[in-house]
């Protein structure tokens, strides 16, 4: 199946939109050259047609060999599959290790929609992963708390979260302002009692302070009043 998914994706390549997709995602694995709503129409026919099996074979390959699409649709399946929470779970312990790119982590992880439907289990999964130290573990971490648990019910979780992550990796540090950015969008108070806090005094750090509220301020969902005050809250130093 998964030499099969291979010829097929080679199908499905397009030669100027690789060129295009490669410069947004330089020095991470290889390419083959496909627009994700082709990849997720793979996705999905596996899903259905043999989604557990696909799965066990793609975690017998060599990771290191496959493309990104190949990694998009491990993870795309997980999450349009059919099969017990734990399942998937142990599923996303093999794929989460394998992620080489933003854009392997974002496309996969807008897939897991179960993730929100069983909160309370996936929050605590999730937290696992805020241990790690490498980039696209945490960098999953951070987009899954984003995406799935911004809510009245864990919104103080997420931003005392996002306020203690520190790591060195750009696609984490811009995963964290993005967080925060739509943290603002839903619970702008909450939110906006973190950007008044300075490093000092347990807030944020200076680059992800100004990276996230350049983020609300080029949102079309904030008003012109809020990001002229949340302008005055850059830190200059940074």
């Amino acid at each position: 199946m998964v030499q099969e998914l291979r010829e097929q994706l080679f199908l499905l390549a397009e030669e100027k939109y690789k060129t295009f997709n490669d410069s947004l995602i330089p020095g991470t694995g290889e390419t083959i050259g496909v627009r994700v709503p082709k990849v997720r129409e793979l996705a999905k026919k596996l899903a259905k047609d043999s989604g557990k099996e696909f799965l066990s074979e793609m975690e017998q390959a060599d990771g290191s060999s496959l493309y990104q699409e190949e990694l998009m649709v491990q993870g795309m399946v997980i999450g349009y599959g059919k099969m017990p929470l734990e399942e998937r779970f142990l599923h996303l312990d093999a794929w989460v290790p394998r992620i080489n790119s933003w854009a392997v982590c974002d496309c996969g992880t807008s897939t897991l929609k179960f993730l929100g439907k069983y909160p309370e289990e996936s929050f605590a999964y999730i937290c696992g992963y805020l241990e790690s130290r490498r980039e696209y573990e945490l960098r999953f971490a951070v987009v899954a708390l984003m995406d799935y648990f911004i809510t009245k019910t864990y919104i103080d979780r997420v931003l005392e979260i996002l306020r203690q992550v520190r790591h060195e990796g750009y696609y984490v540090k811009m995963a964290v302002a993005w967080a925060l950015s739509v943290c603002y969008v839903k619970f702008p108070k909450r939110t906006l009692e973190l950007f008044k806090r300075n490093e000092e005094n347990g807030g944020l750090e200076d680059w992800t302070q100004n990276k996230a509220i350049q983020k609300i301020r080029e949102s079309y969902r904030v008003s012109a009043e809020d990001k002229e005050m949340l302008k005055a809250l850059k830190r200059s130093k940074a």
